[in-house]
């Protein structure tokens, strides 16, 4: 029996006849839009009896496989006895551009769907129509043939020839990964204690079509427990893709490392790693140009060469692996990644491929969604980078730039920006006494102009180059982007700086927006050591009342870790006067107890304060210190610092909520002891205290939800980098008199309840 295949037109003559390169030189901001439009117009003038959007489908067994081919054509016309398939598409370059009759990939598209209709109805013969429109002048040119139906019957079956070989490497993966998935076992010898319940409780909110928020402690080993079920549950046919959604590069290893560790155990299956695209660009400047990058020239002529050798011979493809084969195949390693993710069982990437409405993978269809599993690790994160991700800005030095750089040169540029700015210097005026300020709402004229400003810059980067238009085009085509989810979940607000003023659309509560954007999808687990407490990062999240919810208590014993507390205010205004009893604080501890600490402070001001007074101090001791962009070896170096078995003390002086404090493995004896000087809280500012106010005036907590859940999220992060197995012992010092007050002692963990006042 043959295995059956469903594909759809688009993709199937996609795949065959994509050509060309990759040029990102300008697109129009809307191209989905107009298409939308202009394809919708067209059809209005249609004749009586024609159809439009017309689903067809049909099954053609092919060496060995059943391919089912399914789509909906733009149009159906009938015309004095003849039948023409209409295919519509829109364009933004100039008519005088398009070269020859209409591009083969389109012609491919037609031509399945006129095979298609002529089969079901017995049609020796049918007409094929290419309607381009232009998306502003709605000009339109029309390319039309006459096709037998031999041969578009010849024509199909040479796509499907070329589409073959992939088919069968998928077809032939797809068999072998599930019967790999059945006979998969856990890869470790035992589960860790709460790591079964975990597990557990994934593959059931798979299974029942739920979302699950479970707090789950560090070093149970997270990663596997929800990574395993999500696998067997593929096995069973609940899914078929699983995203593994992170924040940090840290991150993306541990789970690489988790699907290394299960193929070792037997599992056949593919996963690729997405790396942001100025990280993996080979080339000095990330300009996606033909005639600037050899890897973006030619692209699609070479990419499908390059995805047959991958597929054929990794399973991994982390991004040293699709770094090497992007070199072998001279194509860009970033859109390579892209295309992968379309191919493979499992992506594991940043979060905002999948909730931020700029970035996200559009190509997967709501269908593939109802198969696919979301697992968003470290998932606290996601509330700050949700309110990033459904926020824009735009500053006046943008616009003033721009009417410097395009006086006497472009008028219609010079003007838009000089409205703009005239703009932003009113509103300035209008709120001389204050440098912070709400706007109640987006002021009409302001909108108007911003979108005449992006008309404007659209005509003229079709034809010039100017990097400040283009940032400002993005930058503005961004914010509008926003505008229209503006609703009681943000704030509006303006803040001036010297000459310059800036307007926000703030997203305070990002819960429903990561709602929507995370509709469709058969289960979303978010979990973290640090989803504490469960109602509010349920709720933050865009969680629903039915949800499932999981605390897991620590699998490890009090007796492993030895909890202190030194009451001493890190207060801004108290920092000075303190500051030499946090030093003594840290010369008695390392002096009673020698080994390797991380000490962390809330700024690196702070920081450096403490530093400078215990250098001065002690010579001796060996320090390392964290600085700001420190590249990926600087950090390694760091880490590799601390080495087990030492005969001297070490201490890493760290930011609080900063890259030592998520994700890092210290295990045995590299790491003795953590000390946290402050209970986190976020800088007071505006923008926390919007939030604040945002949440109280809701008859919630405010100033919790805006300073101290956060604030002390990043102690609890700091804190777990010190147990992470059983055999791991050590000391964890809080430096602050607020650790003894209620609102803070609900928020540790149990196990650190029996510490003691220093």
């Amino acid at each position: 029996m043959s295995d059956a295949l469903h594909i759809s037109v688009r993709t199937l003559v996609e795949h065959v006849f994509r050509s060309g390169s990759i040029d990102t030189r300008f697109r129009s901001s809307s191209p989905l839009l107009d298409g939308t439009r202009i394809h919708q117009k067209i059809q209005k003038t249609y004749q009586d009896g024609d159809q439009k959007e017309v689903y067809l489908r049909t099954e053609i067994p092919y060496e060995g496989l059943t391919f089912s081919i399914d789509g909906r054509c733009d149009g159906l016309l009938f015309h004095d006895g003849e039948v023409t398939v209409d295919e519509i598409k829109s364009f933004s370059q100039p008519l005088e551009q398009q070269e020859g009759e209409g591009y083969p990939v389109h012609w491919a598209q037609a031509k399945m769907y006129a095979y298609m209709y002529a089969l079901d109805h017995h049609l020796p013969e049918i007409f094929v129509q290419l309607t381009y429109v232009h998306v502003e002048t709605e000009e339109k040119k029309y390319f039309k043939k006459s096709c037998s139906f031999s041969e578009l019957e010849s024509f199909v079956f040479e796509v499907l020839e070329s589409y073959t070989p992939y088919a069968k490497l998928q077809n032939g993966h797809l068999n072998k990964r599930n019967d790999s998935i059945k006979a998969l076992t856990f890869p470790f010898e035992t589960y860790r204690t709460g790591q079964r319940k975990l597990a557990g409780a994934v593959y059931k909110t798979i299974l029942d079509k739920k979302n699950l928020f479970a707090k789950a402690p560090t070093g149970i080993g997270k990663t596997i427990s929800t990574l395993f079920p999500a696998v067997k549950a593929m096995g069973e046919g609940h899914l078929n893709r699983v995203f593994y959604l992170t924040a940090k590069t840290i991150t993306r290893t541990t789970a690489e490392e988790a699907f290394d560790r299960m193929r070792s155990s037997g599992l056949c299956m593919n996963t690729v790693t997405i790396t942001a695209k100025d990280k993996v660009c080979f080339k000095e400047e990330t300009i996606c140009q033909k005639d600037y990058c050899e890897f973006a020239n030619g692209y699609y002529d070479r990419i499908n060469g390059a995805i047959l050798d991958i597929l054929t011979n990794e399973k991994g493809m982390t991004r040293e692996v699709i770094e090497s084969y992007a070199r072998k195949h001279t194509v860009c390693p970033f859109e390579f990644s892209l295309d992968l993710a379309y191919a493979v069982d499992s992506i594991i990437c940043d979060y905002n491929y999948i909730f931020d409405p700029r970035v996200s993978l559009k190509r997967l269809f709501e269908e593939q969604k109802k198969s696919t599993a979301l697992l968003v690790d470290e998932a606290h994160n996601l509330v700050d980078r949700g309110r990033e991700m459904f926020s824009a800005s735009l500053n006046k030095d943008t616009f003033l730039q721009l009417k410097k750089d395009f006086k006497g040169v472009n008028k219609a540029i010079y003007d838009a920006a000089r409205r703009l700015n005239s703009s932003f210097i009113s509103l300035k005026k209008a709120n001389a006494d204050k440098n912070e300020f709400v706007i109640e709402q987006l002021d009409e004229a302001l909108k108007l102009q911003l979108v005449q400003f992006l008309e404007i810059a659209e005509q003229v980067l079709q034809s010039e180059t100017s990097q400040n238009l283009l940032e400002a085009y993005f930058m503005v085509n961004n914010f509008m982007k926003i505008v229209p989810l503006l609703d009681e979940h943000y704030v509006i607000y303006g803040e001036k700086n010297k000459n310059n003023i800036m307007v926000k659309l703030f997203c305070i509560d990002p819960s429903k927006l990561l709602k929507q954007m995370g509709k469709g999808y058969r289960a979303k687990v978010h979990f973290s050591a640090t989803l504490s407490p469960l109602p509010y990062y349920q709720e933050i999240l865009g969680g629903e009342i039915d949800d499932y919810l999981l605390s897991i208590p620590s699998p490890f014993s009090k007796e492993q870790i030895d909890v202190c507390i030194k009451p001493v205010s890190t207060r801004f205004r108290d920092r000075e006067r303190t500051r030499e009893s946090i030093v003594a604080m840290v010369q008695s501890l390392i002096k009673n107890r020698p080994g390797n600490y991380l000490i962390f402070f809330p700024s690196y001001q702070y920081l450096l304060a403490v530093y400078e007074q215990f250098k001065q101090e002690d010579v001796e001791t060996n320090t390392l210190i964290q600085t700001s962009g420190m590249t990926e070896a600087e950090r390694e170096a760091f880490l590799e610092a601390f080495k087990p078995d030492q005969k001297e003390t070490l201490l890493g002086f760290a930011v609080l909520g900063g890259i030592f404090s998520e994700g890092v493995d210290l295990i045995g004896d590299r790491l003795n002891g953590v000390v946290v000087v402050g209970v986190g809280l976020p800088q007071l500012c505006f923008e926390r205290n919007l939030i604040k106010d945002h949440f109280y005036k809701k008859k919630k907590n405010g100033y919790d939800y805006a300073y101290v859940y956060p604030g002390m999220n990043k102690v609890l992060q700091a804190g777990g980098r010190l147990i992470r197995s059983e055999m791991d012992h050590g000391t964890i010092v809080l430096v602050d008199d607020r650790f003894l007050q209620k609102q803070y002692q609900m928020l540790l963990p149990q196990e650190w309840s029996g510490y003691r006042v220093m």
